[in-house]
């Protein structure tokens, strides 16, 4: 993305459309003679920007020439304690979406222009304020739909993912220097890092590496909602137990067995985590070509689940056909998945049974009861899974895809240091590890990286 840094941009910075107040910032070299031209305080008077103290407010109207556009507040920063490490303007004023228009145009007439999609956020990087995993986190922050995820990119904002990638850096650059010193020597045959603090080291940073590597996948099932599929044989109350879940009827329920064909899918946020609950279609064998493909996409939902809840039916409890069904579903699971087996209906489930928990949970979909315990089972796992929250999870799919470069480089370094790699080749790799650690920070990138990141942004930020 190339933009010219000494232009003053300009854009709506809250969302689009009619409100109560609008607020539209304006940043760069001529914020402050751009804000002096078109703003005029209580009494009449232009605002003294070079008088004023920055992170203050001043009310005023705006005005073009002699027309009176809107009666604003302003806020002033001045660099480079803003956002932008640039002289930033905040014009809040009447939400009307003419009101927005006249203002945009007024800054644009006194020398600023439309900013481009996250070009706020990019002139931070680009000024120091921030790096571009902590940039990223910005997007991931607006875009947050529950606490987790909210949690997370707060970290990642304030710099813990990026201070361990640059601790993992600068441990490796000492020795670094040292490979390169003796490229520098090479003729006369001088080791100036010793081979086995290396492989110390690099151990080290190779299993730090591999460790948050491992966690995007936990990472990423929170960004995007954790899948749960509802699964069981026909007429066991999967859509029943999907409505209990969202309070709604969003399923259609019946006692013709098979009524659900496809997937159905919604969301819900329970304690702050994000799950994507999927009714599927009763698993049996059938001779009906659609609902046969329905069996068919429940078995693909079940294999890409992060929880497979497996429904059970209280009024053949039993029989312990149960066990046989359990077995079968557990056998298409991996260790990162998680089974909960619900017995439903369970008022019609004999009293002596319920004593047979077996690590299931009894539960009547259509009466709401045990629902609140099933909540319980759902976020019991997640927190197994997603850790105590102390440490950094990966979020971010091109950060991982660095630190995967970054983990071969560093496993070539190991097998090198085994077995006498020579010195220009071990280099070779150092740099390498360093350079794709580099990326996920920014201290290394390119124009075309910076407009795939920021132009996802929205424009006001």
């Amino acid at each position: 993305m190339k933009i010219d840094r000494k232009d003053t941009v300009c854009a709506l910075a809250t969302p689009a459309g009619q409100g109560a107040i609008a607020v539209i910032r304006l940043s760069g070299m001529k914020a402050f003679p751009i804000t002096q031209n078109i703003f005029r305080g209580k009494k009449g008077m232009p605002l003294d920007i070079a008088k004023v103290k920055s992170h203050t407010l001043h009310f005023g109207v705006l005005t073009d020439g002699d027309v009176l556009i809107d009666e604003v507040l302003i806020s002033i920063f001045k660099a480079p304690h803003s956002y932008t490490a640039e002289d930033t303007v905040e014009i809040s004023c009447h939400g009307s979406i003419y009101i927005q228009q006249q203002v945009l145009q007024l800054l644009t007439k006194n020398g600023a222009r439309q900013a481009e999609p996250g070009e706020f956020t990019l002139r931070a990087f680009l000024n120091g304020k921030m790096d571009l995993s902590q940039a990223e986190a910005v997007a991931d922050l607006i875009a947050t739909q529950d606490e987790a995820i909210h949690r997370i990119a707060l970290q990642q904002l304030r710099g813990g993912f990026s201070s361990e990638i640059k601790q993992l850096r600068e441990a490796l650059i000492g020795f670094a220097a040292l490979i390169e010193l003796e490229l520098d020597f090479a003729e006369e045959d001088v080791e100036f890092a010793n081979r086995d603090q290396l492989n110390v080291l690099v151990t080290t940073l190779q299993n730090k590496v591999a460790t948050l590597l491992d966690s995007f996948s936990k990472g990423n099932v929170l960004k995007n909602g954790i899948p749960v599929v509802i699964a069981g044989k026909p007429n066991v109350g999967k859509s029943t137990l999907l409505n209990a879940l969202l309070n709604e009827e969003r399923a259609i329920v019946s006692e013709i067995a098979g009524t659900t064909r496809d997937v159905i899918e919604d969301e819900l946020v329970i304690a702050g985590y994000r799950f994507r609950f999927l009714d599927t279609a009763g698993i049996r064998d059938t001779e009906d070509v659609i609902e046969k493909m329905g069996v068919a996409r429940t078995q693909e939902q079940i294999v890409k689940a992060s929880i497979v809840i497996y429904m059970i039916d209280g009024s053949v409890f039993h029989t312990r056909d149960y066990i046989n069904e359990i077995n079968a579903v557990k056998s298409q699971l991996t260790s990162a998945q998680h089974l909960i087996a619900v017995v439903n209906k369970k008022d019609l489930v004999n009293a002596e049974d319920l004593t047979l928990t077996e690590n299931l949970l009894f539960i009547s979909a259509k009466q709401l009861s045990g629902i609140d315990i099933l909540k319980e089972a759902l976020l019991s796992q997640v927190k197994l899974t997603s850790g105590t929250g102390n440490e950094s999870l990966v979020i971010n799919a091109r950060h991982a895809a660095s630190l995967d470069a970054a983990n071969k480089e560093l496993l070539a370094i190991l097998s090198g240091i085994k077995n006498k790699l020579t010195t220009d080749l071990l280099a070779s790799h150092i740099r390498q590890a360093l350079h794709h650690l580099s990326e996920i920070t920014g201290d290394i990138y390119t124009d075309d990286l910076l407009e795939h990141i920021f132009s996802k942004f929205c424009i006001g930020k």
